[in-house]
């Protein structure tokens, strides 16, 4: 009686195909290991970093919560809930899950009102994508819509880490990547990632977009940022970084007959259709052509001022006061740190010499972000898709030894419990 072909994993037939003996050892089933396939390998130690640098972020989190209680006293709709883990789908996660729960109903309802808000505020305002994945990966797996946003919003955000190590370490080498996406797990504003919110999903988008620019695969970066305009409005800076490229390339006779016509061309054309047909969509059902902008200026005071907001809080946060709109004291002052950090951030980012796309990228968002009347203390939140800037400070902590960026990491990790995720979702509106 044969039994060892029940103990033990083959390659298949013993013989090789030329009809020679295989000599490859017989593998237990008991002692075989699954392996990584060789591609996914470099990401391990940039994946691993970013996951236990966001758990340990978020059970800080989760002890704050409890610690200070309030949660439980707030309306589950803006930061409360009966457990600490409700506050996670709260402020905007509310109207995500609205979204994927009841779908839209497109309507332009005037109020009653001369202050800044005139206009009824409505679901239409959040982009589908995210909702429409949560509304998927609930039907398919059985469950709730809360804990598929989440489960969404932390797949998204691995892969965006993934993005973003790929991303860095074309331009300033592989443990800079690794770095890079450690920062981002622990960057002001990064409580979001693994919360009911859609910035992991765009940010996963844009970084393979501009990977796919860099790396010349024009027709999937047209078609990325085709797909970031049904995520976010603010998926017009990564269409015009896209476009942008696509065009440099087309006028330059080297890059042209590099990259050939086609390829750009299409990047081009597909780019800002997700965006357009949305708005347009949204326009069409309301009966109004610019209803989508009505609505983000009239029911959420979100409009492009050219700075005039972002500079009269500076004002005030200067002598300290806080007579503006949307004023919470904490959250601005860790956004005016940021932003005063910029300029700084900025030009190591330039000394790097990127690529055009990323610098287009990056800087169409902190113009958008600063040039637009929205709440101050979410500027942390808002920058969080302009991950160039996190090229240069990665690039100067890989220079340091393992002991030194386990300090570093570790010190981080524990803080951005309270800077990057209580601060933003209970001590002022995420």
């Amino acid at each position: 009686m044969d039994t060892a072909a029940d103990d033990t994993v083959t390659d298949g037939s013993r013989d090789a195909p030329d009809g020679q003996p295989d000599d490859r050892p017989e593998r237990s089933w008991r002692t075989w290991r699954p392996t990584l396939p060789d591609g996914a390998r470099p990401y391990l130690p940039a994946l691993v970093l970013y996951g236990v640098t966001k758990l340990v972020g978020l059970t800080v989190f989760a002890s704050l919560l409890k610690y200070a209680g309030d949660y439980k006293e707030k309306n589950p709709r803006f930061g409360g809930g009966a457990h600490w883990w409700d506050v996670l789908a709260t402020w905007d996660g509310w109207w995500y899950l609205q979204v994927a729960e009841h779908g839209y109903s497109p309507a332009l309802v005037r109020l009653d009102s001369d202050g800044l808000f005139t206009v009824q505020q409505n679901s239409v305002a959040f982009f589908p994508l995210y909702p429409a994945l949560i509304r998927m990966v609930s039907e398919a797996t059985g469950l709730g819509l809360y804990g598929s946003g989440i489960l969404v919003s932390v797949v998204s955000s691995f892969v965006a880490a993934a993005g973003i190590f790929a991303v860095v370490r074309l331009v300033a080498g592989a443990r800079a990547g690794t770095i890079a996406a450690g920062l981002w797990a622990v960057a002001p504003g990064a409580g979001v990632e693994w919360a009911v919110y859609s910035e992991s999903l765009f940010v996963a988008i844009a970084a393979w977009a501009c990977y796919a620019v860099m790396t010349k695969r024009w027709v999937v970066a047209g078609l990325l940022a085709f797909t970031a305009g049904l995520n976010r409005p603010t998926s017009a800076v990564l269409i015009g970084a896209v476009g942008l490229a696509a065009l440099v390339t087309l006028a330059r006779p080297a890059t042209r007959r590099e990259h050939g016509v086609r390829g750009p061309v299409y990047a081009m054309v597909v780019a800002p259709l997700g965006l357009l047909s949305y708005i347009a969509w949204v326009g069409y059902s309301t009966g109004e052509a610019t209803a989508y902008f009505t609505l983000q200026r009239e029911g959420w005071a979100h409009f492009f001022d050219y700075g005039a907001y972002t500079l009269d809080v500076l004002r005030n946060l200067a002598v300290g006061k806080g007579d503006y709109p949307f004023a919470f004291s904490t959250p601005d002052l860790l956004s005016l740190q940021l932003v005063l950090a910029l300029p700084f951030l900025i030009a190591l980012m330039l000394r790097k010499k990127p690529p055009l796309v990323l610098v287009a990228y990056t800087l169409a968002t902190i113009i958008t972000v600063l040039g637009t009347q929205q709440m101050f203390g979410n500027t942390m939140r808002y920058l969080l898709p302009a991950f160039p800037l996190l090229i240069a400070p990665a690039a100067a902590l890989s220079r340091l030894k393992l002991p030194s960026l386990v300090v570093f990491f570790s010190t981080a990790a524990l803080a951005s419990g309270w800077y990057a995720h209580y601060v933003i979702f209970e001590l002022g509106v995420p």
